[in-house]
């Protein structure tokens, strides 16, 4: 269910369960003090809406000890249509504080990931180091060769590692859009085991590439650049390949990403390809807390 139905169904919910209790002809005592009974609010999809309405507008006339017939429930709910057609700012409010309580709770569930998981974001004994091994901060990159917007942010890791010494970036081959996108990152791990010092010219290469690459493009490129293919073939058949990109996998679903490129450093995971100016200020927040340090 979207933000608007989750939205709607608890405000029709809220408002029928008012106008319920008022209308019910027993008088309340201040001694009466049972609390009245909310069904669980449980999206099962577009249906979900009308079925969460009904189930707590049912509980609070079952607490009321009353019911509505059809048309009073009829002229109820043209009340809350017609007041919601008046306010519709009413909506607009609710979803976008629905959506920053969201993304502030998410945030704060990476956060933890962040803290419980940096000894493999950060010092993992399979990552690919670039810039400054000894960098003062760190910057992780989780990618995919076949990420149309992880090409066009090379440019921006490239500016950031040459304006900033001591800036540390740690790839992650994250293939997340298919099985050519596998493929090509096991030939990239296979690389990086045999040739580290290569690395780099190969996933430039490979992230210059135009169209969707597999492992056979992979081999091509790397071969391109003057590694032997086949001490890579033979490399890929290791079972540390395979471990790695579990091992990202994993990283990845603790910290809640589901695509690429998505960055994350010790204070905050980033989605998206943002730019140079901004992840200089996110690098600039996790090394002085300021976007500029």
């Amino acid at each position: 269910m979207n933000h608007r139905s989750t939205v709607l169904a608890a405000l029709s919910a809220i408002v029928l369960g008012a106008l319920v209790c008022a209308a019910a002809p027993r008088a309340v005592s201040a001694a009466d003090s049972t609390p009245v009974p909310v069904a669980p609010m449980q999206p099962t999809g577009e249906s979900g809406v009308s079925k969460m309405t009904k189930e707590g507008a049912a509980a609070m006339m079952s607490s009321a000890g009353t019911g509505l017939s059809d048309d009073q429930r009829a002229e109820v709910e043209a009340i809350i249509k017609n007041y919601l057609i008046a306010h519709p700012e009413i909506i607009r409010d609710a979803i976008n504080e629905l959506q920053r309580r969201e993304d502030a709770a998410a945030a704060e569930q990476q956060s933890k990931a962040i803290t419980q998981n940096k000894q493999l974001l950060f010092d993992s004994s399979r990552e690919i180091v670039f810039g400054n091994p000894k960098g003062d901060v760190t910057l992780v990159e989780f990618f995919d060769y076949n990420c149309t917007y992880c090409r066009r942010a090379q440019a921006d890791m490239k500016q950031l590692l040459a304006n900033d010494k001591n800036l540390r970036i740690v790839m992650k081959e994250f293939p997340v859009l298919g099985d050519g996108s596998v493929e090509a990152a096991q030939v990239g791990i296979a690389v990086h085991m045999i040739a580290p010092d290569r690395y780099f010219e190969f996933h430039e290469a490979m992230l210059g590439e135009r169209g969707q690459v597999n492992g056979a493009r992979a081999l091509a490129v790397a071969e391109e650049v003057g590694l032997d293919r086949a001490k890579i073939q033979d490399a890929m058949k290791a079972a540390e390949v395979k471990a790695t990109i579990g091992e990202v996998y994993d990283l990845a679903a603790k910290l809640q990403l589901s695509g690429t490129p998505s960055y994350v450093t010790a204070k905050e995971v980033i989605v998206g390809a943002i730019g140079y100016d901004s992840l200089k200020e996110k690098i600039g927040q996790a090394r002085c807390g300021a976007p500029s340090c």
